[in-house]
């Protein structure tokens, strides 16, 4: 190697090394100072507020800056008010993100993109706080005691509105199980649907994960004022299997259904999502993916969630933005059998 070029190889890596720096520099110039607004898709008390205050707590410590992250609630439409919120009207400079329900993801694949003002392969992708396993409880006085019960008798449970899980995943069961669901919908979210079951106004819920219906009623299963009658979800939960719960996908009438179950199901893969606009900057993208991680992984963070009964296990926002492109990318003849069992019978 000659002494010349191996000094423009020496100049080309500190020409990378500087950029690099200041690249950095010029995100902690931005950052400082720097009020970002997080966006929860979820009412106040509820298992996506609860998750989305904890990871506000602890995600600013790892963005360069250390800007303050302020939590608003914006619930409502099965999460998508919020979603399009972020993708029309929140500022496109990484000073804004949202913690959004799946349903707002999946919504314009299996509901139709008009009836939504956003785009979800054109979000990005922050990650995703946890996987979840759906799962549909009722109240024990109900005399329900399998799904199999439910076949034969109705039992009215509390739910959102179509696109949130807690309104799509029982129409599932309607429509290709044959359960007796009477779906009271217009609930803000879990936490009202919750006073609901108190009240007697309804007997159940479907559409949520254990670990949040624990953190926000822990006594309910262990007292045996609810039971737990179905996991919808294609792989569920080993415990919750163990104990002798049925997975709905075991009970399809036929493959076709069991296809049509997983495709619906495969959402919780992504259970707690967090999104920022489109044309963010990428080196902020970058930043704030890694934050997002580094918070996930604190121990601090970890502690607290064990305290409140709730599962971190994040998946990465590259992962994510991959799953969701294969997701709508799925076959034409699926996506439209899908779409029917979403349909209120």
């Amino acid at each position: 190697m000659s002494a010349l070029t191996a000094m423009v190889r020496v100049g080309l890596m500190l020409m990378m090394t500087t950029g690099a720096f200041s690249a950095q520099e010029d995100v902690t110039d931005f950052y400082k100072g720097k009020t970002i607004k997080l966006v929860i898709a979820g009412a106040v008390g509820g298992g996506y507020d609860t998750y989305a205050r904890l990871v506000g707590r602890f995600m600013g410590k790892y963005i360069p800056g250390n800007p303050t992250i302020v939590p608003t609630n914006m619930p409502g439409g099965g999460g998508n008010i919020a979603t399009g919120y972020i993708y029309n009207l929140a500022p496109k400079d990484g000073t804004a993100f949202g913690a959004v329900l799946p349903g707002s993801i999946t919504d314009p694949l299996l509901h139709g993109r008009d009836r939504v003002k956003h785009d979800p392969t054109k979000l990005i992708y922050l990650g995703s706080a946890n996987s979840e396993v759906n799962m549909c409880y009722v109240r024990s006085d109900t005399g329900i005691k399998s799904i199999r019960d439910l076949q034969t008798r109705e039992v009215i449970i509390g739910a959102s509105a179509a696109g949130g899980s807690t309104r799509d995943q029982p129409t599932i069961q309607k429509n290709l199980l044959g359960t007796k669901f009477k779906i009271v919908t217009g609930y803000p979210g879990s936490q009202a649907i919750f006073l609901a079951i108190e009240k007697g106004e309804v007997s159940g819920l479907c559409g949520i994960g254990l670990s949040s219906f624990r953190s926000q009623r822990p006594t309910w299963l262990k007292d045996g004022f609810m039971r737990i009658i179905s996991q919808d979800n294609a792989k569920g939960d080993p415990d919750v299997t163990a104990s002798g719960v049925p997975r709905t996908v075991d009970l399809a009438r036929n493959a076709e259904d069991k296809k049509v179950m997983e495709l619906l199901y495969s959402q919780q893969i992504f259970g707690r999502p967090y999104i920022l606009p489109p044309d963010v900057p990428q080196d902020r993208v970058a930043v704030l993916r890694h934050a997002f991680m580094q918070a996930l992984n604190d121990p601090e963070l970890k502690a607290a969630a064990d305290k409140m009964k709730i599962d971190i296990v994040p998946l990465s926002g590259a992962d994510l933005q991959k799953q969701v492109g294969e997701l709508y990318a799925m076959p034409p003849e699926i996506i439209e059998r899908a779409k029917k069992a979403l349909i209120s019978p």
